[in-house]
C-alpha cells in the first residue's frame, strides 16, 4: 500500500425505498477541510488518467458502477516512491479512498455500465495545481488491459 493513502469502508443504509450512501462528515477522522465536491462520470472501458495534484487531497467514493483506481507514488521522499497500487472501488467495495498530494492517480470503468466517482477535495480545483499525463505514459508504465486471474 502506498504511504499516506487511506481506504475507509463506508456505510450503505438500505430500505424498501432505496439507500443512503455515506461519504464524509466534517467530524470524520480523515476529514481535513472542504474545497469542493464534484462528480466524474466515466463510460464502460474508458480510462481517465493520469492526474497529479500538487496540493489537493482527493477523497474518492464511487456511487454508481465500479472502477479500477490505480495509484503511483511520485513523491521522491516517500518510502513507497515509484510503487503502484490497484484498488477496485464501487458497488462491490464501497469505500472512501483518500489520496494525498503527490500521488499520481487514474481510473478505468469496469463492467458494462457507466461509473460515477465523487470527489470531496480539500481545496477548489485550479488548473495550475494539476499535472495531466497520458494514460500510457512510459515512465509509469502501467498496463490498463484486463489481467486474467
Amino acid at each position: 500500500m502506498i504511504q499516506g493513502v487511506k481506504i475507509i469502508p463506508l456505510k450503505k443504509i438500505m430500505d424498501e425505498r432505496g439507500m443512503i450512501m455515506h461519504m464524509m462528515r466534517n467530524d470524520s477522522e480523515y476529514f481535513t477541510k472542504f474545497g469542493e465536491i464534484y462528480f466524474s462520470v466515466i463510460f464502460p472501458g474508458e480510462i481517465k488518467a493520469w492526474h497529479l495534484h500538487k496540493e489537493m487531497t482527493m477523497n474518492y467514493a464511487v456511487v454508481a458502477g465500479n472502477i479500477k483506481l490505480v495509484l503511483y507514488d511520485a513523491r521522491v521522499d516517500s518510502p513507497t516512491y515509484k510503487e503502484l497500487q490497484e484498488i477496485f472501488v464501487g458497488q462491490d467495495n464501497y469505500c472512501l479512498i483518500s489520496i494525498p498530494p503527490g500521488i499520481v492517480n487514474g481510473f478505468k470503468a469496469v463492467g458494462n455500465e457507466k461509473s460515477i466517482v465523487a470527489n470531496c477535495a480539500d481545496i477548489p480545483h485550479h488548473p495550475d495545481e494539476i499535472v495531466r499525463m497520458n494514460p500510457f505514459d512510459k515512465i509509469i508504465g502501467y498496463d490498463w488491459e484486463i489481467k486474467p486471474g
